[in-house]
């Protein structure tokens, strides 16, 4: 555990970046350079991310490894086309000279990325960089940060989330975190341990040592804790286990199988399912206190509940009219009234960060999906579908999901692949994430500040 610790503790340094300038730019809105990701499918914008400049062999390295990061960012998300650098006719350009937009419109670049990294004062490395409309031939937005070397990494997924949102209107989701579940071995002895990467699947570390079975991870609000399942000597339980210090703490001895934890959203509760005397129902821990409320109290099975991000109401699915369908109740539990109308059974739902969708998973003649609705249970889409898709949860933006996939296992033993996969709210732009080995359950986190 001890060696996990520095990990953590340069984890939550990566979010001291110092903010050192910002230039912004604006014109008449009919200029503006406009990606509007609410209307389905888009076509991706050309850009073109150039290597940012430095004087020395140190800084020109950081400047290739940053621009390397932010241009694999923009693609991932679907929305943008990177251009070849073997197509630029500009190359090397200096931070304070104008590009020749010229040379970049003939080949067909909108929007075009110029930088600069240098070391500082006491090694720190000052990263800036500058995002222009070709066409418009003006700057959309400029900023710099001073930070130690280490972050880096950190600092091109914040700049891409600044031309994310700059360019879309929309926050970013690329400074952001994946815990999920590991797993090796055979289908019928896994061994899963907690893991956590970037969303890019960079500084993958693992959490656990395997000795005890883990399930269902979940984010604080604040970062700093995961909230998982745990098997201890075949008992279940709810840990937390706090990320800057590596330290897990049992949240208690409960009595019967408990299920699905989550935190609320001002993380100071935890929200389950409980089952006693056979009969599974949702319960709130209050973290501060350890005082446990029933919320539902009914014969049939309620499970997997999840905080509306204004943590006024909780969903949660339930088999109580007879089969497994989506419900929705206040954060007491009264006025519990069901939402999902479809054929064919419901589970695992998550409330948008936004609050406007719920997503889930759906089991239907024998395959199953992923898909989002509102919050009213209309407007259901199906986004992903395979033998075994389960377990969506949201990016901090509300505009992507992930998710698990698992391939069906042959009768020698063989297959049963399972690995994780992004995909956007209009099911186009499905990727999968790279793990080291077979993963499921992911969670995402908020963004790293």
């Amino acid at each position: 555990m001890a060696a996990f610790k520095g990990y953590f503790l340069k984890a939550r340094l990566r979010g001291l970046l110092a903010l050192f300038l910002g230039l912004v730019a604006t014109w008449p809105a009919a200029a503006e350079l406009r990606i509007d990701i609410t209307q389905g499918k888009v076509e991706p914008l050309p850009v073109a991310i150039t290597n940012f400049v430095g004087i020395t062999t140190d800084e020109i390295q950081y400047g290739k490894d940053i621009s390397g990061v932010i241009s694999a960012d923009l693609e991932r998300s679907g929305l943008f086309r990177p251009i070849d650098h073997r197509a630029f006719i500009q190359t090397d350009i200096a931070l304070q000279t104008l590009p020749r937009f010229g040379d970049w419109r003939v080949i067909n670049v909108q929007a075009m990325v110029q930088g600069r990294t240098q070391f500082v004062q006491g090694g720190q490395l000052r990263v800036e960089f500058r995002l222009w409309d070709v066409f418009a031939e003006q700057q959309m937005v400029g900023l710099a940060y001073v930070t130690v070397t280490d972050n880096w990494r950190q600092v091109a997924h914040i700049i891409s989330d600044a031309i994310y949102k700059r360019i879309t209107g929309e926050e970013g989701y690329f400074n952001t975190r994946i815990v999920y579940i590991s797993e090796t071995g055979p289908q019928q002895r896994r061994i899963k341990r907690l893991a956590i990467m970037d969303q890019d699947g960079e500084n993958h570390k693992f959490l656990t040592d395997g000795g005890s079975l883990v399930l269902t991870p979940r984010f604080s609000p604040t970062l700093q804790e995961i909230t998982y399942l745990s098997y201890y000597q075949d008992q279940p339980r709810v840990y937390i286990f706090n990320i800057d210090t590596g330290r897990q703490e049992v949240l208690g001895d409960f009595p019967g199988m408990t299920f699905a934890p989550r935190f609320s959203p001002d993380g100071q509760k935890v929200i389950m399912s409980m089952a006693q005397a056979g009969n599974s129902d949702i319960y709130l821990m209050d973290l501060r206190t350890r005082e446990v409320k029933r919320l539902t109290k009914h014969s049939g099975i309620d499970t997997s509940p999840s905080f509306s991000p204004d943590g006024k109401q909780i969903v949660f699915n339930s088999d109580r009219g007879g089969s497994q369908k989506l419900y929705v109740m206040n954060a007491g539990g009264s006025r519990i009234r069901r939402i999902s109308s479809g054929k064919g059974r419901y589970a695992t739902p998550v409330w948008s960060p936004r609050g406007d969708l719920i997503a889930f998973t759906k089991i239907l003649s024998g395959r199953f999906y992923i898909g989002v609705m509102r919050t009213d249970g209309s407007g259901e889409r199906l986004l992903a579908e395979d033998f075994l898709v389960e377990a969506p949860t949201w990016a901090p933006n509300g505009r992507v999901l992930m998710f698990f996939r698992q391939q069906k296992t042959t009768k020698d033993g063989k297959g049963g692949r399972s690995r994780l996969y992004s995909i956007d709210l209009t099911g186009h732009n499905e990727r999968e994430m790279v793990t080291p080995v077979d993963a499921s359950d992911p969670a995402w986190s908020p963004i790293i500040r």
